[in-house]
């Protein structure tokens, strides 16, 4: 790989800085100074910058708990995106697997292994996702009986898949869908009467969302976290 690419996928650092400090002499290939942005590196060669080892960046996974008023882009014109609340290097390759609506809180998932994001993501796979729903109304006992049949929602030609729904209080419940439509969950409850004043996203597939994370925090997926998809 080429130095400055090197340099570029392991930091923040932009092209021209890069090349202005390979230029000033900042920059050594195993306590060598280097002079060409060009020069090929090999694995196991240490690359400083400033006397400060480069560490190769590896393949990323994050579980984020995501608070409100943050989309899930990598862009935004107008709010916030959840890739401000990392403090990473090259954040801006991360992909984010499973979005949220922005008043949506709870897990999100995010890496930079585009493999990893499809197997959980396809819709072939159907992998749950539970969420905890506030409603505006009592939600209606009938309610569990419609969505595990499949509610046909407007502008689609065909039924959701069944989904659980499992009570907690009068106005609050855990729901368990197995696909991703837009803005699904808050569809359903329409379908039925009832209104989502409040969802928030506890599980992906085996992933759960960390209690000790407070919102707006993040931090690595475990290896079994990661295998579990």
């Amino acid at each position: 790989m080429r130095l400055d690419k090197f340099i570029g996928h392991a930091t923040d650092l932009t092209r021209s800085q890069i090349h202005q400090l390979i230029r000033q002499g900042a920059v050594a290939i195993n306590h060598e100074t280097a002079r060409k942005a060009a020069q090929h590196i090999h694995t196991d060669d240490v690359v400083t910058v400033n006397s400060e080892v480069v560490q190769p960046l590896g393949v990323r996974y994050f579980m984020l708990n995501k608070p409100t008023g943050y989309v899930c882009a990598n862009h935004d014109g107008e709010h916030p995106t959840v890739l401000d609340l990392l403090n990473e290097p090259n954040k801006s390759n991360l992909q984010i697997v499973g979005r949220l609506d922005i008043d949506t809180t709870g897990l999100v998932l995010l890496t930079d292994d585009g493999q990893w994001n499809h197997q959980v993501t396809s819709p072939r796979r159907e992998c749950s996702k539970i969420y905890r729903v506030t409603t505006a109304n009592a939600i209606d006992a009938h309610t569990a009986d419609q969505f595990s049949k499949g509610l046909l929602l407007h502008g689609e030609k065909k039924p959701t898949q069944p989904a659980e729904l499992q009570l907690l209080t009068s106005h609050s419940a855990l729901l368990t869908i197995h696909e991703g439509k837009y803005h699904q969950i808050k569809r359903m409850f329409a379908a039925v009467g009832n209104q989502v004043v409040a969802l928030h996203r506890e599980r992906i597939g085996e992933i759960l969302l960390d209690a000790d994370l407070q919102p707006g925090e993040y931090r690595s997926l475990t290896a079994p976290e990661i295998a579990s998809v």
